[in-house]
């Protein structure tokens, strides 16, 4: 298997096999994200990830889960796609998950046809960074899109039938009022969207990208964990999606919850409330276990 730079995957994707199909990101744009920021966006030669498959199926034997890397390869062409998801499972007839990173941009420039026939080939799970649901907010961290548009997106992967996990940034409005209006319109936006899983990850600052650039200039104030709790609390509470799995697993979080919704929200609730009344960070993930 062959990688170019440093390879990132969703935490449900740990015991994935990660094919990288495109480099980096094709927006690259966010002000909070470095993940790709060292890399110019490009697709990689189909040979050469046809290629890289052969050398798994020496490697691994069996496969059972793929995420293909790196930030977007929805971006691809469909038919190229179509021809890695028919190689995987060519190759691996026990391949019962395939996974994809995603933007709204790359959704909303496939078919509804294109993404269904994704489907059928076995692409069964797409990860798409909606971030906020603030508009203003999505604006300022230049996502790319607007509210509407990301609606759209995420309803035409699951119109697809494509299971669709989005994620939600804690703290992305920083220490100031507009905090309450990004995590109300988060779960706002989720509701319209009715993903089959929502995933939170907490502000965390990157040297290099605008983000960090704005804390030195004093312009951006990370908020303080128990904010963040009072925040996710807000996102959780203001939450009415339905078959729905929530989680805050990812390792930049300072409470990890997972459950169904609507099943679990109390749940949920009493939980993040009896930490927040406790205010003891013995209960918090520690500073130095945070990352991205």
């Amino acid at each position: 298997m062959r990688y170019e730079g440093d390879i990132y995957r969703p935490p449900s994707e740990a015991n994935s096999y990660i094919l990288q199909c495109t480099v980096g990101c094709s927006h690259n744009k966010c002000t909070f994200c470095g993940m790709y920021k060292g890399k110019k966006y490009r697709v990689r030669d189909i040979k050469e990830i046809i290629a890289d498959i052969r050398m798994a199926k020496l490697y691994f034997q069996q496969v059972e889960k793929v995420f293909l890397a790196d930030g977007d390869a929805l971006a691809m062409d469909t038919p190229d796609l179509i021809t890695i998801l028919d190689e995987l499972h060519r190759h691996f007839p026990e391949l019962r998950h395939v996974g994809i990173y995603t933007s709204p941009d790359s959704i909303l420039k496939k078919t509804p046809q294109d993404l269904k026939t994704l489907s059928e080939h076995g692409l069964n799970m797409a990860y798409l960074g909606v971030e906020t649901g603030d508009k203003e907010l999505l604006k300022s961290i230049c996502k790319g899109v607007t509210y509407e548009e990301m609606v759209e997106a995420g309803r035409k992967v699951r119109e697809a039938g494509i299971p669709l996990s989005v994620t939600l940034v804690l703290g992305l409005a920083g220490r100031t009022p507009q905090a309450v209006d990004h995590a109300i319109k988060s779960a706002q936006i989720c509701n319209e969207i009715n993903p089959d899983y929502i995933a939170a990850l907490t502000i965390m600052p990157v040297q290099g990208t605008v983000l960090y650039k704005q804390i030195q200039q004093g312009k951006f104030e990370v908020p303080q964990p128990f904010e963040i709790l009072e925040e996710l609390r807000l996102i959780i509470e203001n939450l009415e999606v339905t078959d729905c799995e929530f989680r805050s697993n990812h390792a930049s979080n300072y409470l990890a919850i997972k459950g169904r919704l609507p099943e679990d929200k109390q749940k949920i609730l009493r939980l993040i409330d009896e930490v927040i009344k406790r205010h003891n960070s013995e209960y918090l993930r520690p500073e130095y276990m945070r990352r991205l």
